[in-house]
């Protein structure tokens, strides 16, 4: 038994120029609607084609990578969802975008919400993500298209429940991260 979280491909939204607070709330809104702007390498391919079930984010950039992919997904579940940065209120101070993703990231892993879904909340949603997965895994080799943090946060639960790493998972672009079932 095999379970593959594959990243989506590179969004079609730049992340360019300095923005506010409240600018950033508007390109995060538009990031989520955007759909991929580049192809898989044939390593992705490759990786995805093994898969005998195929599931999903809802996001654009996540069903737009597996459209590129060629392959239809069995399942699109919200369960898969990226975590949504924390925003901050109002803030007259503008940032290059990648410094605000960066940092408001980081607030988020220190116990900073907002809005957003909480650390606890969304580590709980990555526990029933690898469930999902491990029960999809009895019909064979599964494939997810997710996002880099959530895709992160089940693999540390697929680690939690004893399966092992072929390949780890990376942040980058069509990155994929490879675990077996436990042999016990």
């Amino acid at each position: 038994m095999t379970i593959i979280l594959m990243r989506h491909g590179k969004p079609d939204h730049p992340a360019t120029g300095r923005l506010s607070a409240q600018a950033l709330a508007a390109w995060c809104e538009a990031y989520d609607l955007s759909a991929v702007s580049d192809g898989p390498p044939a390593r992705s391919i490759h990786i995805a084609r093994q898969a005998a079930v195929v599931v999903c984010s809802p996001l654009p950039r996540a069903r737009s990578s597996l459209s590129q992919l060629g392959l239809h997904p069995h399942e699109i579940d919200e369960l898969f969802s990226e975590v949504a940065l924390p925003l901050l209120r109002a803030s007259a101070v503008q940032l290059p975008t990648l410094c605000w993703l960066a940092l408001l990231r980081t607030l988020w892993f220190c116990g900073y919400a907002g809005e957003a879904e909480s650390l606890r909340r969304a580590r709980s949603r990555a526990s029933a993500a690898a469930e999902k997965l491990i029960d999809h895994s009895q019909r064979g080799t599964v494939l997810l298209l997710g996002h880099g943090i959530m895709n992160k946060m089940i693999a540390r639960e697929l680690r939690k429940r004893g399966w092992q790493a072929e390949k780890h998972a990376s942040s980058r672009h069509w990155s994929s991260a490879i675990y077996h079932r436990p042999f016990i």
